[in-house]
């Protein structure tokens, strides 16, 4: 079959990708909600050999045609629905934010400088800047207490951050490029009873720390968003502090984030890259169908 981006027989769902410090996504426009977006189709986008290959998917909907957007959301609001690349559900990204925001202004569904959008999480403010960089006020950060996480034949304690998904943030002297992440560090399943984002941390500097990341239902990845504002909080509590700033450096780029008493905010730059149709018949296949 010859393929024509015009033909209603072959043209599946439009999607557009796009990254933020090479945290990757596949955007799905939703407006109207009639998009199934279920396991399969998740792990069928992301898959990088098979799909267009994706740390997770971000559909755009109104958060009235989300069935599990919390109550403190607008109906009307636009809505970040993230999944992760396994197809489970998650309630925050950071970097997946920046990257939907600037959809957003792109698609002109929002206008550039500062707007709210929906998240599972809840509502979240963001300002685009001239610069490509969009900051997200990610809310506070939470420390919810202590707990250890083993990689290898290594243990390291960690501080437990919640920042709508949960974290446990180990600063170390270890040289970060020696850890092998390639399979899920072990952690106190009685204190993340669904899972948990684990972060590494390396201080550099009075300002500046590195970080690598084994995100739940991904793997390692080249950034995380509500990793690095997890990573800050552990950075500062190490030097004696509550609040403060620190750019942190992923292996996909650098962030900087900034801690206060009420709230914490993320800095970053958001890249949109490409722009298509599914396949219609892949959309289907995808599925099982």
């Amino acid at each position: 079959m010859q393929l024509d981006a015009g033909s209603p027989l072959v043209q599946g769902p439009e999607f557009v990708k796009g990254h933020g410090t090479e945290n990757d996504f596949v955007v799905l426009p939703d407006p109207r909600g009639e998009l199934k977006l279920t396991e399969a189709r998740v792990r069928a986008l992301c898959d990088r050999r098979q799909g267009l290959g994706a740390d997770g998917v971000l559909r755009v909907v109104r958060a009235g045609d989300v069935s599990d957007a919390p109550a403190t959301v607008s109906e009307d609001i636009w809505f970040m629905d993230y999944r992760n690349a396994d197809g489970s559900v998650a309630e925050m990204c950071g970097n997946g934010v920046r990257v939907f925001a600037r959809y957003l202004v792109e698609a002109g569904l929002a206008r550039s400088g500062e707007f709210s959008l929906g998240t599972r999480a809840g509502v979240r403010t963001v300002i685009t800047h001239a610069d490509g960089r969009v900051s997200v006020d990610m809310g506070p950060a939470s420390v919810l207490g202590e707990s250890t996480v083993s990689a290898g034949e290594h243990t390291w304690d960690g501080i437990a951050v919640d920042l709508g998904n949960p974290h446990l943030a180990c600063v170390t002297t270890a040289e970060l490029g020696t850890l092998d992440l390639s399979t899920a560090p072990l952690y106190d399943t009685g204190f993340f009873p669904n899972g948990v984002n684990v972060e590494f941390v390396q201080r550099k500097s009075a300002e500046r720390v590195r970080m690598r990341v084994h995100e739940r239902g991904v793997g390692e990845t080249r950034s995380c968003g509500t990793g690095t504002v997890a990573a800050t909080v552990a950075a500062l509590r190490e030097d004696g502090d509550d609040t403060g700033r620190r750019i942190v450096e992923i292996p996909g780029g650098t962030v900087e984030v900034e801690i206060t008493e009420a709230t914490s905010t993320l800095t970053g730059p958001a890249e949109l890259v490409a722009r298509g149709w599914l396949g219609a018949e892949w959309w289907q296949h995808a599925d099982g169908g």
